[in-house]
Formats: structure tokens, C-alpha cells, sequence
């Protein structure tokens, strides 16, 4: 009996390791890319006659302000096609680096996360996963209480809280769970 693509793709999940090849001196650790996430799935092409694909896109929004990167990974057989995506957004003001570089950056990152998407890929031991770069403060203990972290502009729970904000949700139930400077209410709230 042919394996149907669900199936396929659950057998990959469950057998898929990719290694950690990359090294940031600043952080201090290890991390898989979207190339060693690619380079380890070539053995299952064959294994299970299927593909994987990659595609972006830019996201077209006149509410955004910043440019956002839609990566898709697909898997494929002759039958069927999954997919799963990730959005990311292309940091404009980052220091040090030339504009290619910039959505280059943004584009691994969104191919990295569409591909843990759709392939089950816990990157919550990953410390590129909970590495902020400098961004916000971890969550502290204070007196038994865990204190809030800073919302910062162009991250995922920034887009989402924006995404919250345009279905009627109130900013307050965002103030509940981030501490929020006046320029990110500002955005918020525009």
C-alpha cells in the first residue's frame, strides 16, 4: 500500500534530525540554519519520493512599516502538496550591515522557522530560539513574580499583538503581558 503524503511527512518528522553547524561567538552557541535543515532532508527525498521547496514572497500591506518576508516550504509527492509558512520582518535600522544583507538575514530566518513549521522542529532548546540580540530583557523573578519583557518593534510577538490590535483587541490585555514603551503604543495604536 502507497503511503499517503500525511503519512510521509509524519514518518520524516519523527526520523528528521538536523545538526547545529553554525556557531555565534557573540551568544555563544550553536545553531541550525535553513541550509543544514535542507541538507539533512536530500536522504528523504528518495527514501520517500517526495520534494521540498522553498518560496518567498514579499507581504504587501499598507499597514505595514517595515517590509515583511513570507517564506513557504512545501513538501511534495506526485498526488498531494503540504505546506507551512513563517513572516518575518526585514529590520531596517540594523547596524553594521548593507541592505542585502539585511533582507538576507530576514530570508534565513523565514525559510529556518517555515521549515521547522512544517517539519515539527522544537527550537526551544535552540538558544538562537530565545536569543534576543540584545532586544528586550529576559524575564526576571521579583518577589516571586515573573516581571514583564519589553514588546519591541519588527519581532513576531510585535506582529501579533499588531494582528490582536486589528480584530478588536484592547491594548490594555497587551500592557497585561509586556511592558511597552510610547513609540511601540504609538505603532500600536496607529
Amino acid at each position: 500500500m502507497e503511503l499517503t503524503l500525511n503519512q510521509k511527512l509524519s514518518l520524516i518528522q519523527k526520523e528528521f534530525k538536523a545538526n547545529k553547524s553554525k556557531f555565534n561567538s557573540f551568544g555563544k552557541y550553536n545553531f541550525r540554519s535553513a541550509e543544514d535543515i535542507l541538507e539533512a532532508l536530500k536522504p528523504y527525498n528518495e527514501k520517500y519520493k517526495v520534494n521540498f521547496t522553498i518560496t518567498e514572497s514579499m507581504v504587501e500591506s499598507q499597514f505595514l512599516q517595515f517590509p515583511m518576508l513570507r517564506s513557504i516550504a512545501s513538501i511534495n509527492d506526485d498526488l498531494d502538496t503540504i505546506t507551512a509558512s513563517a513572516i518575518v520582518g526585514v529590520d531596517l535600522e540594523q547596524k553594521g550591515m548593507q541592505m542585502p544583507q539585511k533582507f538576507g538575514s530576514a530570508s534565513s530566518y523565514a525559510k529556518k522557522y517555515a521549515l521547522g513549521n512544517l517539519l515539527l522542529i522544537d527550537d526551544t532548546q535552540d538558544a538562537d530560539a530565545s536569543n534576543k540580540h540584545d532586544k528586550t530583557e529576559t524575564v526576571k523573578q521579583v518577589n516571586g513574580e515573573a516581571s514583564k519583557s519589553w514588546l519591541n518593534k519588527n519581532t513576531p510577538d510585535f506582529k501579533r499583538a499588531v494582528e490582536f490590535i486589528e480584530k478588536g483587541g484592547k491594548i490594555s490585555a497587551i500592557e497585561e503581558r509586556y511592558k511597552i514603551s510610547k513609540e511601540v503604543r504609538d505603532e500600536l495604536l496607529k
